[in-house]
């Protein structure tokens, strides 16, 4: 099977798992070393921020992945040197993914307990960090979350937005060897996502292997994403219609995949074309939830879901030939290998005499420790059975 396929084919087999970097994080470091372990574990995409500089850290991380495959192996991984794709993130309009908090430290009174700081999940906010003394926002660490605006007993933090740019899109998916986008949008906003649409459906969308529609789930939901589709022209190879159920909202706790399961749920009963992903709000539970409801085609293939529904309050599969063909992770996937970076980071900080960063995989302790964690997550999807089936496929 050649590279472009075998995600492909982790779509129709419904063993699709994708890692989000965020649409709006931007810290070069994480998202190398995030590409470079999900891609050993075996993930089928990456998502990152429509910025070229984001853009090559990433494909440095899928580099190093296919110099590390035979050790991948070697360790019982899923990688079979099958590069996932390379997806990037848009929008059409105001999107939480595609923001920053902000605020000027100077203001903050000395005697605040700074909950802000705690309850950031990137770590993006610091006060007096060991680099250069900093306070503040690091901005390329924040992905636009917003839990530290509540939390501050002040109200002094706010947020910055942008919207993508139709002109400097196209461009950038001819240029940087982009495999796919994802399109962020709302109901009632077909006009903007025409728009959109139009900067890059031709001659540049010829290119891409898929097109993703992200969206929050809403009065008129199933008529704006069909009307989303008969506008799109040429229409892209594959479309995914990924499930919002909860933005950026995974490592909160288990709880949050439920809102994802029933919009997947809502989809799937529509029966669009194209394939259905959850997002927003998944983690460890929502694959053994998608089992227990018979969501999966390799569950229902084995009878499962007949047990435990009664106490779920979500319903069946809508329809015997339903099933959710992948899940996309995104706040809950970084966290889980926060640790990780964070001690990678923290080598590069007690060595002064290092001016450039350090490279996961030139920490071999660390990478595989990474990758690991990382193939706790994928393999809830990638069972034997289906890693076989890949194996097996032309």
């Amino acid at each position: 099977m050649s590279d472009m396929l075998a995600p492909l084919q982790s779509l129709q087999q419904g063993h699709w798992f994708k890692l989000i970097c965020g649409a709006s994080f931007q810290h070069l470091p994480a998202v190398r070393s995030l590409t470079l372990a999900y891609t050993l574990a075996g993930a089928d995409c990456i998502d990152v921020a429509a910025d070229p500089a984001v853009i090559a850290a990433a494909q440095a991380g899928l580099q190093a992945a296919k110099d590390l495959v035979r050790d991948a192996q070697k360790r019982g991984f899923g990688f079979q040197g099958n590069l996932p794709l390379l997806m990037v993130s848009l929008n059409d309009g105001e999107d939480p993914h595609f923001r920053k908090a902000e605020f000027n430290s100077r203001n903050c009174p000395t005697d605040c307990p700074r909950p802000c700081e705690k309850i950031c999940p990137a770590q993006a906010i610091v006060f007096n960090n060991l680099k250069d003394s900093y306070s503040g926002i690091v901005a390329e660490k924040c992905y636009g979350c917003g839990r530290c605006i509540p939390a501050c007993p002040y109200e002094m933090i706010d947020t910055a937005s942008y919207v993508s740019t139709p002109g400097a899109i196209a461009p950038l998916i001819m240029s940087t060897g982009i495999d796919a986008i994802e399109i962020h949008t709302q109901i009632g906003r077909l006009a903007e996502f025409q728009r959109l649409w139009a900067a890059i459906a031709t001659p540049w969308a010829v290119n891409l292997k898929v097109i993703a529609i992200s969206c929050n789930d809403g009065e008129g939901l199933i008529d704006y994403l069909q009307a989303i589709y008969n506008l799109m022209s040429p229409r892209p190879q594959v479309v995914i219609w990924q499930t919002d159920g909860r933005s950026m909202s995974g490592d909160i706790g288990d709880g949050t995949t439920i809102a994802a399961v029933k919009l997947g749920q809502k989809v799937l009963a529509a029966n669009l074309p194209g394939y259905v992903q959850l997002a927003g709000g998944t983690n460890s539970y929502t694959v053994p939830k998608l089992k227990e409801l018979g969501l999966l085609q390799e569950a229902r293939e084995q009878g499962a879901g007949s047990k435990g529904e009664n106490s779920s309050p979500l319903h069946p599969a809508p329809r015997p030939s339903a099933s959710i063909a992948g899940v996309a992770y995104g706040s809950y996937a970084r966290v889980l290998l926060s640790p990780i970076l964070e001690k990678l980071e923290n080598k590069e900080v007690s060595n002064t005499s290092i001016k450039t960063s350090i490279r996961l995989e030139e920490e071999p302790e660390l990478l595989w420790q990474a990758v690991e964690l990382a193939h706790t997550l994928v393999s809830q999807l990638k069972s034997q059975r289906s890693l076989q089936l890949a194996e097996r496929s032309p």
